[in-house]
């Protein structure tokens, strides 16, 4: 099995897609297979890893502040494929990537589409047009079903997106849960009680990502009286505006960690985590509070929703009374019992089932057992 992997509007914080890159070529690896990464970069360049050859793509700054660079020559990527001669193709793009899949689609090579967000909740995030954000998604979407051999979602909600679409022209949507580090992310030993309630947040502050909802649901906590402290783990351009919500509150922003593990560490060591997304398509940083035993707080809709049961956290709309709410339930629980199931919940999402499901795929479309209809 050779598979490659293309993924693009990769930027230094995209740390989702990246963190399920890595699991899923690591796997794949270990179970044998060869792998191929293509990314945007500065220039060309080719570099072997033990997880397989990366192959870096010039590609120019886009988004704001210029984060983020996207191929915008696709096509170049042909010789590239031509060269490993993958037996099945995984795309993490929606947009400029196309051309790839029906490329690989004349070579009788399969292809899947890594659906990573629901672009018609993304776009509209922007554009604050719903009319044409949906016909203009609507458009791209049924592109994507007639041009890919299958489409890979990560929850219920994600699915949606595709569905309808995808069930007319028969092209499978199949849906695989993202996984968590059990080993990284622990429960490890509770400090001192000060008598606060400590809250966390991890996450790019860009709007998309809802990050305003955790500092004004803090906000809200402190209006009340409540001994709070959020403590804010990201960056992103919309930072700025994000801390003055918070102004006058006890909410204190540290900037993206690096260090994985002293990012675990401080998730263990939070009373609860605010993840608060309402369009979040599945949420890595949910499964990464449940394994540290940290109980968590979402939106009542979204991907998100999905990982939370009632014993390991809580949801509620998306407003920061009622998501306040939801935080003073959460934290009125027997603190063991509610660490202990939110570790429990974590545990039912390892990689390797994410793993043994995408394997399969793979499996199936360098078989040619997913047909397009």
């Amino acid at each position: 099995m050779r598979i490659a992997q293309l993924a693009n509007f990769v930027g230094p914080r995209s740390g989702g897609m990246k963190t399920a890159l890595e699991a899923l070529a690591r796997g794949y690896v270990d179970a044998g297979a060869q792998r191929l990464l293509v990314i945007p970069g500065p220039v060309d360049a080719r570099v072997e890893t033990p997880l397989g050859d990366v192959v870096q793509m010039r590609a120019p700054r886009v988004g704001v502040g210029g984060a983020y660079r996207l191929i915008v020559e696709p096509w170049r990527i042909h010789e590239v494929l031509t060269r490993f001669a993958p037996t099945s193709i995984e795309v993490s793009d929606k947009f400029t990537l196309m051309p790839v899949s029906w490329w690989a689609r004349s070579r009788g090579i399969g292809t899947a589409l890594f659906s990573h967000e629901r672009l018609d909740e993304y776009m509209l995030s922007y554009t604050q047009r719903e009319t044409t954000t949906k016909v203009s998604l609507a458009l791209l979407n049924r592109l994507l079903v007639r041009s890919f051999d299958a489409v890979v979602v990560t929850s219920q909600y994600a699915q949606h997106e595709f569905q309808r679409l995808a069930d007319l022209v028969g092209c499978p949507t199949v849906r695989v849960p993202l996984g968590v580090d059990l080993e990284l992310f622990r429960p490890r030993p509770l400090r001192a009680a000060d008598g606060r309630l400590r809250l966390i947040h991890v996450g790019r502050l860009s709007r998309e990502k809802s990050p305003h909802l955790a500092v004004e649901t803090a906000v809200e906590l402190h209006r009340r009286g409540v001994p709070v402290q959020l403590d804010v783990y990201g960056d992103g351009p919309h930072r700025p505006e994000i801390e003055a919500l918070g102004a006058g509150a006890p909410v204190r922003f540290h900037g993206h960690l690096d260090d994985r593990d002293e990012l675990a560490r401080r998730i263990a060591d939070a009373d609860i985590a605010l993840s608060l997304c309402p369009s979040e398509t599945f949420g890595l940083a949910v499964l990464e509070s449940l394994a540290s035993g940290t109980p968590v707080v979402t939106a009542d809709r979204g991907g998100a929703r999905e990982l939370i049961d009632e014993r390991s956290g809580a949801w509620a709309p998306a407003t920061p009374r009622a998501l306040a709410d939801a935080v003073l339930e959460v934290a009125a629980r027997p603190v063991a019992e509610c660490r202990r199931a939110a570790r429990l919940r974590a545990e039912q999402f390892p990689w390797s089932r994410t793993i043994d499901s995408m394997l399969d795929l793979h499996a199936a479309l360098g078989a040619g057992e997913v047909a397009y209809a």
